[in-house]
C-alpha cells in the first residue's frame, strides 16, 4: 500500500518532466496504520521561506485534536521566534492510500483550531483540527567545556553526565566556559572560581525551564579504546544553512574549510573574511583578520594547529599563500607561486603533517591532471614541485575541479585524488604520486551522474587512519542529496567497491538540504570535507559544506572505551 501526500497548496500539480533531466519519484514506506501518520510545518514567507520547521509524528490513532509543536526559536540557536510566522503555515499530511482529508490542506494559521474531515479507507469518518504551538526546547546539555588557565577541554561522557579534565595538575581555583544547549542556562556560574580536583557539579536547565541535568567535573584519565573510534558514538553537532551566513548566490561561492584551536573555519572563496565557529555546536563566533591575504582560494590546516590562507590565481598571476595559527592573529605571507601553468590554481589547498616540522602541502590544479606539491622537512619548505598524474583523464569536465590529498606527511605513502569523471566518480590512489589506482567507485544504484565526490581527506585518529568522501549532490531536491562517508582506511587495500557499499565503509550520513529560496549552484559546484581530531586525542570530527545543499554541518566519534 502506498503512503501519498497532501499538499498545502490547493489546486497545485507538480509534473514530472519526462526529458532526461527528468526528478525522479519516490515512493515512501507504507503507513501502519488508517490515519494521519505525520504532520509537517514549514515556513511560508521571509529568509526561510519553503524550509521545514517542524515535523509532527503521530502514533496515536485515536487523536483528533492536532497539536503540532513549532520550535519557540528558528534558527535554534538565534533569538528570533517563529511567532510572526505561526498565522501563515504550509502544512503536509501524510496519510495511508484511500484516506482523506476536507477540504484539502491548504496554508493555515496555527494560532487557530483548523477544522477538518478524516475519512478513512472504510469510509469512516471523524472531526478533527489542527493547529500549533509555540514549543520551547527541552534540550539540556553541556556541548563543550573548557576550564582555565590551561585551557583544558573537558572529555564530556552524555551517558554518564560526566565531564573529565585530563591533567595532573591542581585544579583548585578554576574557571571555565561551557557551551549549552541553544538558551539553555547553567548553575552555580562557570566563570567564577571552583574546586575541579574532585566531582563538581553544574546543573543545566533547558529553554522551557522543566528538563534539567546534573554534570560531575573532575580530574581524571577516561579510558580509551586501543584503536580506533567507539562504533555508535557518531553525533550530528550541527547542521547550519549557509544562507544565513552571508550566502545570497550559491554560484558566487566555492566553500572550503579549515580547523584551528577549538574553531572550525568556513571559506566562502568569494573574497569574505573567513567566518570561524565553535566546532561543538557550530555557533558562529567572528570573522578572521586577513590582513594583506586574499581569500577569494582555499583555505587548510594541519595535524598541529596551523591553518592556511590563499587567493585564486588564474594564469599569469600570483598564489599566495599565509599561514596563521590562530584566529584572531594576522596571517603572514607563507608561500608565494607564480602560475604560468595555463589554468587556474587556488581552489584547492591541501595539508598532511605539521606545517612547523614536516608536512606535504598540495595546491590541486584546475582542468588538468595536476597538483603543486610542497615538501617541509625540519620546517623549512622545498622548492614547488609540478606532479603529473598519468594514465587518467583531465578533470575538466564537470565543474573542473579534483582535489588531491598526501595520504601522510610521508611522500613514500603515496596520494589520493578524486574527481567527477563523467559520473565514474572514482577515488585514485598513487604511490609513486604518477601512475594511479582506482580504488572506491560511484554509487551501487548507478547515480553517479548526479554526485561530485571531489571533496576528499584522511587523517590518522587513536592509532588507525581514516578516509572520509562528501559526495556532494547536484540537485539535491531532486532525491540526489549529498551524503558524507567514513571508512577505515589502515589497508589502502580495503577501500574499494561503490562509494556506499564498500567493506571499508564505517559511517555514512545524508546531508540536509538548506538552499531554500535561494537555490543551490547551477555550475561550478564545489563542496569539501575536513577531519580534525580534538587536542586530547578523545574526540575525531568530520566536518562538511557545498555550494548545492549550502549545508555547513559537523559530526562527531569518541575512542572512550564504556
Amino acid at each position: 500500500m502506498k503512503v501519498h501526500y497532501i499538499n498545502i497548496f490547493l489546486g497545485s500539480i507538480l509534473l514530472l518532466a519526462t526529458s532526461s533531466c527528468a526528478k525522479m519519484e519516490f515512493i515512501n514506506p507504507t503507513a501502519t496504520n488508517s490515519n494521519i501518520t505525520s504532520l509537517t510545518a514549514y515556513f511560508t514567507s521571509g529568509t526561510y521561506s519553503g524550509k521545514e520547521v517542524a515535523k509532527y509524528a503521530i502514533t496515536d490513532s485515536n487523536m483528533t485534536d492536532y497539536v503540532i509543536p513549532i520550535p519557540w526559536y528558528y534558527p535554534e540557536e538565534s533569538d528570533s521566534t517563529t511567532a510572526k510566522y505561526m498565522n501563515s503555515m504550509k502544512i503536509v499530511a501524510k496519510i495511508e492510500n484511500n484516506c482523506k482529508i476536507d477540504p484539502p490542506i491548504t496554508v493555515l494559521d496555527l494560532t487557530k483550531k483548523n477544522k477538518f474531515t478524516f475519512t478513512n479507507p472504510e469510509g469512516s469518518q471523524k472531526d478533527i483540527t489542527i493547529s500549533g504551538e509555540m514549543t520551547k526546547s527541552n534540550e539540556c546539555a553541556i556541548k563543550s567545556f573548557i576550564a582555565s588557565p590551561g585551557d583544558l577541554s573537558g572529555v564530556i561522557d552524555e551517558n554518564s553526565k560526566t565531564i573529565s579534565l585530563v591533567s595532573v595538575a591542581d585544579l583548585s581555583e578554576m574557571t571555565a566556559e561551557a557551551t549549552l544547549s541553544p538558551h539553555a542556562t547553567i548553575s552555580p556560574d562557570p566563570s567564577k572560581t571552583h574546586n575541579f580536583n574532585s566531582g563538581f557539579q553544574f546543573k543545566v536547565i533547558a529553554d522551557n525551564g522543566k528538563d534539567s541535568a546534573i554534570y560531575t567535573v573532575k580530574k581524571q584519565i577516561p579510558n580509551k579504546l586501543q584503536n580506533g573510534y567507539r562504533n555508535g558514538s557518531e553525533t550530528k553537532l550541527f547542521s547550519n544553512d549557509m544562507t544565513t551566513l552571508g550566502v545570497t548566490n550559491p554560484n558566487n561561492i566555492h566553500p572550503t574549510l579549515a580547523s584551528i584551536e577549538n574553531y572550525v573555519i568556513l571559506n566562502l572563496g568569494n573574497g569574505s573574511s573567513p567566518q570561524y565557529f565553535k566546532i561543538a555546536t557550530g555557533t558562529r563566533i567572528g570573522t578572521i583578520n586577513l590582513g594583506s591575504a586574499n581569500a577569494t582560494g582555499a583555505i587548510t590546516s594541519d595535524n598541529s594547529g596551523n591553518m592556511l590562507i590563499c587567493n585564486y590565481a588564474p594564469n599569469g598571476s600570483m598564489l599566495k599563500i599565509y599561514k596563521t595559527s590562530s584566529v584572531s592573529e594576522t596571517p603572514t605571507l607563507f608561500i608565494s607561486y607564480k602560475n604560468t601553468l595555463g589554468v587556474g590554481l587556488g581552489s584547492r589547498l591541501h595539508i598532511q603533517g605539521d606545517l612547523n616540522k614536516n608536512a606535504i602541502i598540495i595546491a590541486t590544479v584546475d582542468n588538468s591532471t595536476n597538483c603543486i606539491r610542497w615538501i617541509i622537512s625540519d620546517g623549512k619548505i622545498g622548492n614547488p614541485e609540478n606532479i603529473t598524474f598519468s594514465g587518467i583523464s583531465a578533470w575538466g569536465g564537470q565543474d573542473n575541479n579534483a582535489k588531491v590529498i598526501a595520504c601522510s606527511s610521508q611522500l613514500s605513502d603515496g596520494c589520493f585524488f578524486d574527481y567527477y569523471q563523467g559520473g565514474k566518480c572514482t577515488l585514485y590512489y598513487s604511490n609513486n604520486w604518477n601512475n594511479a589506482t582506482e580504488q572506491i567507485t560511484g554509487d551501487s544504484n548507478g547515480n553517479g551522474w548526479g554526485y561530485n565526490t571531489a571533496a576528499i581527506d584522511s587523517r590518522d585518529f587513536n592509532h588507525k587512519k581514516y578516509f572520509s568522501i562528501f559526495e556532494m549532490g547536484y540537485w539535491p531536491d531532486w532525491g540526489l542529496p549529498g551524503h558524507l562517508f567514513l571508512y577505515d582506511a589502515s589497508s589502502i587495500s580495503s577501500l574499494t567497491g561503490a562509494i556506499d557499499t564498500s567493506s571499508a565503509l564505517k559511517y555514512s550520513f545524508k546531508v540536509d538540504d538548506d538552499y531554500g529560496t535561494v537555490g543551490y549552484a547551477s555550475d561550478g559546484r564545489f563542496g569539501d570535507v575536513l577531519i580534525k581530531s580534538s587536542s586530547d586525542g578523545y574526540f575525531m570530527y568530520i566536518f562538511y559544506t557545498s555550494n548545492t545543499h549550502l549545508s555547513f554541518g559537523g559530526i562527531q566519534v569518541d575512542c572512550i572505551d564504556k
